[in-house]
């Protein structure tokens, strides 16, 4: 009555996969979901591989342990799908999407012979432009020893014989594609563009690299890394400095793939294998091109095979650049992002950083824009004298060096930092400032980043709610003084659901609360929107909750360990919608009637994040924005065109739409809903 977190969440790989063989997904949208595949594919080996291996690997006593269980198997059954997944991946680019950008005069070469034309430029770009950042190295006895290849990074091994010998050597040879553009757009022909992989510049040109050699043979490989770093309990005194060093060993981590051109010889594997001391579970046979998370870097920008651009709406309350704080003494606001503009964010705190009634700032940043215009309010609002209190999470995985660098940037204009807990992470989204007779509240399901606001589905809430702000400043005590007991003591919300204190309990009360009301025979509705489901304490209480005739709603974007099923008068369904936008928001609703409770926030239900981090989650009172959120849920809940029915068998079904009628799908469904209601509130 589980189903395994990874195989899940190749699931959802795959449903990213469906939309870039969807022919209504416009040309060059289709190619950037195969770079997603591939992107989230390299996270996959970097994090959750090396430790499934461990789990494959584990006697059966000690798999037994695991919850749930771990199959001996669970190695073989992911390679296979991910062998299948790459299969098709590998079809859908070359059967439909490289035609159909030859169709609009665009040739990408791929795996093919050069025009005649162009055999004097390619050698003219690696001689001026790529020559000079290749490094070829010898494959000798003391090879191992001096070149470790990087994590992700793309090189050639070269089979050659110097010319009048008879003895085969054997070198690599660097793609450098880490400092150069990995595709160079080649003189036109007939009026088509013709664009090249820089892997091909240089394979076809390996005799100026190896100059008096004869080349045998030329094969393609790269070499995924354990990425996932492991946190002691106590950093120390200094935590910025202990992670700084513990980010220069990710590089070198253990090798979790070797990905190999098929055409390599099962000899030179071998040799590699032994110098590079992976495993054979952890090869894996591939193409000619690695790392096609690239192909959202292909320099064509053709507006007609893009989706259409849906221009952010400006909330009612900011079209003149009057005070934020005034209309929040007022109303909560509820933004929607990418749908609202973010600018109402960067107003709360760029007119926090100069407003003389403005004592303090206090946040959370987990991931902040590597240009980050509100990390440039706080050193500005500290410069004006603020009290600044940040709250940065060093631990926020690959975006560590970014938080550093920033973290630095802060200390200089004297914001007060607090770094990273032992053991926990504080992925919670919420800000407070504080006037001298007032204080304002963010909080938010997504981070603090103008960048990925633009196609992360968020939602964020300003409120000046005495409440929800008295229990945002208890919280900021207690992440400044953690080992303080007064601090943890007096840590008991009010109204905020805090991961730690009392998140769990609440979620369980107000689950029970629906299943009491099934026992009665009246109406019980659970409708959860989550990013992954994982916590087996969780999901055994769904089942409770659908077995006393509660109907519980989940949409579940990636990880979803529950098993669909319908239970008397009760059942349990689950939808994953893939989009233009990525679904990134948590929605808790509970109830069907008058009384029902809303909440949103950062937590998601897997075991991390209600039991090892700081999550917040925030009740959504007014009952305007109620209505928001509950259109918002049921538009996507409708949706047939973009969301699946995840099955018992944790298959994906696209829904048959009634009566023949299809939807626009509910991100624009969702688009056209929020702009009517701000044009009727303007």
């Amino acid at each position: 009555m589980y189903h395994n977190r990874d195989l899940s969440w190749l699931g959802f790989n795959e449903r990213v996969l469906h939309e870039a063989a969807d022919p209504t997904v416009p040309l060059l949208e289709r190619l950037k979901f195969l770079s997603i595949f591939s992107s989230n594919l390299d996270e996959f080996f970097g994090v959750r591989f090396p430790a499934i291996i461990a789990l494959s690997a584990l006697g059966g006593k000690y798999r037994k342990l695991t919850i749930p269980p771990t199959d001996k198997h669970l190695g073989k059954y992911v390679k296979e799908k991910i062998r299948k997944q790459l299969n098709r991946f590998g079809e859908i680019l070359r059967q439909e999407i490289i035609p159909g950008l030859a169709a609009h005069n665009i040739i990408l070469y791929y795996n093919q012979t050069l025009q005649p034309a162009h055999a004097s430029e390619v050698r003219e770009l690696l001689l001026s432009k790529i020559l000079s950042f290749i490094q070829p190295i010898f494959i000798r006895e003391d090879f191992d020893e001096n070149f470790i290849p990087e994590n992700d990074r793309l090189y050639f091994v070269i089979s050659l014989k110097q010319q009048n010998s008879s003895l085969t050597r054997h070198a690599v040879v660097n793609i450098p594609s880490k400092h150069l553009p990995r595709f160079f757009e080649l003189s036109p022909i007939n009026d088509n563009r013709y664009i090249i992989f820089i892997d091909d510049i240089i394979r076809e040109n390996m005799a100026c690299i190896f100059p008096g050699f004869d080349i045998q043979s030329a094969s393609s490989f790269k070499i995924s890394r354990d990425m996932d770093l492991r946190w002691e309990d106590d950093f120390g005194d200094d935590v910025l400095k202990a992670i700084e060093k513990k980010l220069v060993h990710r590089e070198s981590g253990k090798v979790s793939r070797f990905l190999y051109e098929n055409d390599m010889p099962q000899s030179l594997r071998l040799y590699l294998k032994s110098v590079f001391n992976f495993r054979d579970e952890e090869s894996f046979e591939g193409g000619r091109y690695h790392n096609l998370k690239d192909l959202a870097a292909l320099p064509v920008n053709n507006k007609d095979l893009l989706y259409p651009e849906l221009k952010p709406i400006q909330a009612a309350f900011t079209n003149s650049c009057g005070e934020i704080f005034d209309h929040l003494r007022q109303r909560d606001v509820l933004l929607h992002f990418p749908y609202h503009s973010y600018n109402p964010v960067l107003s709360f705190f760029n007119q926090a950083a100069i407003d003389p009634d403005v004592r303090s700032i206090q946040i959370t940043l987990y991931r902040v824009a590597a240009q980050s215009h509100i990390v440039n309010a706080l050193i500005s609002a500290a410069k004006n004298g603020k009290s600044v209190v940040v709250f940065v999470e060093l631990k926020a995985r690959f975006d560590e060096a970014n938080n550093i660098r920033w973290s630095k940037e802060m200390k200089k204009a004297g914001i007060k930092l607090i770094y990273s807990l032992p053991q926990v992470k504080v992925h919670s989204k919420i800000a407070l400032i504080e006037k001298k007779h007032q204080s304002y509240a963010m909080i938010g399901t997504g981070n603090f980043n103008e960048n990925t606001a633009r196609f992360y589905a968020d939602h964020a809430l300003l409120t000046s709610d005495a409440v929800i702000t008295k229990d945002l400043r208890k919280l900021f005590y207690f992440l400044q003084s953690p080992q303080n007991k007064a601090a943890a003591e007096q840590m008991k919300p009010e109204v905020l659901l805090v991961s730690r204190v009392n998140m769990v309990n609440q979620l369980e009360k107000m689950i029970k609360e629906q299943m009491a009301l099934a026992k009665k025979g009246l109406p019980a509705l659970l409708r959860i929107k989550l990013n992954s489901l994982e916590d087996f304490d969780m999901i055994q209480l769904l089942y409770k909750a659908a077995a006393a005739g509660v109907q519980v709603r989940l949409i579940v974007r990636g990880i979803s360990c529950i098993v669909a099923q319908r239970t008397g008068k009760g059942s349990i369904e689950v939808k994953r919608i893939v989009d233009r936008y990525l679904e990134h928001s948590r929605i808790y609703i509970f109830g069907a009637g008058e009384d029902k409770k809303i909440y949103i926030g950062s937590a998601d239900w897997m075991s991390r994040n209600l039991h090892h981090r700081i999550e917040v989650c925030v009740p959504v009172k007014d009952a305007s924005l109620q209505e928001q959120l509950l259109q918002y849920f049921e538009l996507q809940w409708n949706d047939n065109v973009k969301a699946v029915n995840i099955d018992e068998n944790n298959e994906q079904h696209y829904p048959t739409p009634s009566n023949g009628q299809q939807s626009p799908g509910s991100q624009l469904g969702i688009y056209a809903y929020l702009k009517q209601n701000d044009h009727e509130m303007a």
